[in-house]
């Protein structure tokens, strides 16, 4: 079975690498799934946005919280370069809920960008945001 070699990546580390059947990743032109075999793209990541892998060992589904950034597709590669990146699963809830309600109360009108990451955050998590 063909896989793809998957690297999400931050400035501060690797948050995930290894084989994946899929990669569901949201640009600013709209979803984009990824398969083995798939034409070569380079593309721009939604800023506040999720990215899902589907580990090729037949494991869960790897969710991810993305800020702004761009990812390719070579061959069977899936480079995800972020500026903020952060696993569904180290997302501290209480934190994000917080960090929305600031956002969403912020003096002049909500502040757009961490609306946005703390709804992505959220759902990375597996909350309704």
């Amino acid at each position: 079975m063909a896989t793809l070699k998957v690297g999400l990546v931050s400035p501060e580390r690797e948050v995930w690498s290894g084989e994946a059947k899929m990669v569901v990743a949201q640009t600013i032109e709209g979803q984009l799934g990824i398969l083995p075999g798939h034409a070569p793209v380079l593309g721009v990541l939604l800023d506040g946005s999720v990215v899902k892998i589907e580990p090729a060992d037949g494991g869960e589904w790897v969710t991810a919280m993305v800020g702004s950034g761009f990812f390719s597709i070579a061959g069977d590669e899936v480079s995800i370069l972020a500026e903020q990146a952060e696993l569904g699963a180290e997302v501290n809830v209480a934190a994000a809920q917080q960090a929305l309600e600031e956002a969403l109360s912020a003096e002049g009108g909500a502040d757009a960008t961490a609306e946005r990451r703390a709804r992505a955050r959220l759902r990375a998590a597996g909350q309704n945001a």
